[in-house]
């Protein structure tokens, strides 16, 4: 069948920058847009296509760039609009495209907006927020927040509090307000007047709120804080007015969704968004669990294919790098990098690479609380101990899916500070540096970063793997190490293996694939071209790619 409603950013692949922590040109400890200029050779020599940028709005920074309190200027730490303007430039020159990462469900405490509006229950922009009065001497409800235990805080002058879905210093827009949204809109027009490629756009599923906060009967469940009623009229409301304009991309984060809930964001009938972050593993698959997995890419892939785009990662800046979570990172970790690669490129949807993943970065466990910036750990931590948990069996708790596992600085080389920094960094380098780094894998032609271009030179030259149909072989489908598929487009048919686990395994070819040769496209290991026509002998972590061909007798 021919690729239905092909598009530029169906067959692209995106490199997440999680910029202070990817490259720092002038020796402050942080990373900075000229420090991601001068790595862009770097990510065109992978061979994507699109750059994802996290946050560089002028903010405070208690949130890494996640509480805005200025829009349309460039906060210090990653350098000037002048910078960021030959950052766009230099992007383009190379023949990639950049897309913003957007937080339009709150802003910083700081803003000019938020600072007007607790000035008094009578400012005109009061009702940009929400709101409300006290319950009982307390807090409106009994709903806990992302990064707090409530997610309302009494502002001292008027006695009123205010909702945060995130921490204190991120109050949330009142969407409801007609205002908002004008401004709002007003304000992403002019970064894609600038001529950026898209945006990411930061916990979009929490922009339409409860009628009348009601308590919950389970607070700690926070799925009430997302995919309220009214939430998609805003979204096709933005595309209407903003998105439809331009010739760009859009993935927003949806956390809670099911493949039912996250067609209605991508739709291709529905004219909201392009493609979607859901996280039914990554927030909600602890450690790796094959059979689980499997269950999640098919249920995504009956509900989506066809009708909407999905996204395809283990990993980004919120959580822990995929080899340490979800592989095998002492051993097998080059086979095991690899291996994820291998799956998350060749299953259907648009593959994410975090920085770091491209050569096999680890996770990291830090000996003390203080040694972590992530303000979700902190304030977990922070209110645990306080109940009178033990701090170390606390730290040893939350430390495996902190944040910071996937923040330490980019290792580019085995000089000090992994070469990220010639200052103090914001945050400890991971220790094995001078093992996992950029310079080794450049040198090294067998080495991760050399596989991940041979993953997407192989996606930008065959259609098969953008658009090709999905099928499990169904003797395999309940396998806790096998993951055995295939992808077919226009007659022609890729078969792909995969063992996830420590120990080999055999694969035993069935009848139907009898009297057809496989050529092998791709493997992690040595591989004999001509093995498996009865049967294949896989190594840990083995991954390979076939071309299925009928016999010429």
């Amino acid at each position: 069948m021919a690729p239905s409603n092909p598009t530029w950013w169906k067959e692209s692949v995106v490199y997440q920058v999680y910029w202070r922590s990817f490259f720092d040109a002038d020796g402050d400890g942080y990373g900075d847009l000229e420090g991601v200029i001068r790595k862009l050779d770097y990510i065109r020599e992978l061979g994507v296509d699109v750059i994802w940028l996290n946050p560089v709005y002028e903010s405070p920074d208690r949130d890494n760039g996640y509480d805005i309190s200025d829009y349309e200027a460039v906060m210090p730490k990653a350098g000037t609009m002048a910078t960021w303007e030959r950052l766009l430039d230099e992007v383009h020159r190379r023949g990639m495209k950049l897309i913003m990462d957007l937080v339009v469900n709150h802003t910083s405490d700081r803003h000019p907006w938020f600072l007007e509006s607790r000035s008094s229950k009578d400012n005109p922009k009061r009702d940009w927020y929400i709101w409300k009065e006290p319950r009982d001497g307390g807090p409106p409800n009994n709903w806990r927040s992302y990064f707090a235990p409530s997610p309302w805080t009494q502002d001292e002058e008027t006695g009123q509090y205010y909702f945060h879905s995130f921490a204190s210093e991120q109050p949330d827009l009142n969407w409801r307000n007609p205002e908002v949204r004008e401004e709002i809109y007003r304000m992403m027009s002019s970064w894609l007047d600038k001529g950026i490629d898209g945006f990411r756009l930061d916990a979009i599923a929490l922009l339409a709120k409860p009628d009348g906060f009601p308590d919950a009967e389970r607070p700690e469940d926070i799925r009430y804080l997302t995919n309220n009623p009214g939430l998609h009229d805003y979204l096709r409301e933005m595309n209407e007015r903003v998105l439809s304009r331009y010739d760009i991309v859009t993935v927003g984060e949806a956390a809670f969704v099911t493949p039912a809930e996250g067609l209605k964001f991508v739709g291709e009938d529905r004219r909201e968004l392009n493609m979607l972050f859901h996280f039914e593993v990554c927030d909600e698959m602890a450690s790796w669990d094959m059979r689980r997995f499997k269950d999640i890419q098919r249920r995504w892939y009956e509900g989506l294919w066809g009708k909407g785009t999905n996204s395809q990662f283990l990993n980004n800046h919120d959580h822990t790098r995929q080899v340490t979570r979800y592989g095998n990172d002492g051993r097998y970790r080059v086979q095991s990098a690899k291996l994820l690669a291998t799956m998350l490129h060749t299953l259907p949807g648009v593959p994410y690479i975090y920085q770091g993943e491209e050569i096999g970065m680890t996770g990291v466990r830090f000996g003390a609380i203080e040694d972590y910036d992530d303000i979700a750990m902190r304030n977990r931590y922070a209110e645990e101990v306080d109940k009178g948990a033990d701090p170390a069996e606390t730290l040893a708790r939350l430390a495996p899916l902190s944040r910071d596992n996937s923040r330490t600085p980019m290792q580019w080389d085995g000089s000090p500070n992994a070469g990220f920094t010639e200052g103090k960094p914001w945050i400890r380098v991971n220790p094995n540096y001078a093992d996992i780094n950029a310079a080794k894998d450049l040198a090294d032609p067998d080495s991760v970063y050399r596989y991940y271009q041979s993953l997407i030179s192989l996606r930008r030259t065959h259609d098969v793997m953008v658009y090709g149909d999905f099928a499990e072989w169904p003797e395999r489908r309940g396998d806790e190490h096998l993951y055995v598929y295939e992808r077919t487009l226009d007659g022609r048919r890729w078969l792909i293996v995969l063992n996830h686990g420590d120990e080999p395994a055999r694969l035993d070819r069935p009848e139907r694939l009898r009297g057809l040769s496989l050529r092998l496209l791709l493997a992690n290991y040595p591989a004999d071209p001509a093995e498996g026509e009865d049967a294949m002998q896989l190594q840990p972590h083995e991954a390979r790619i076939y071309e299925v061909e009928t016999n010429r007798n």
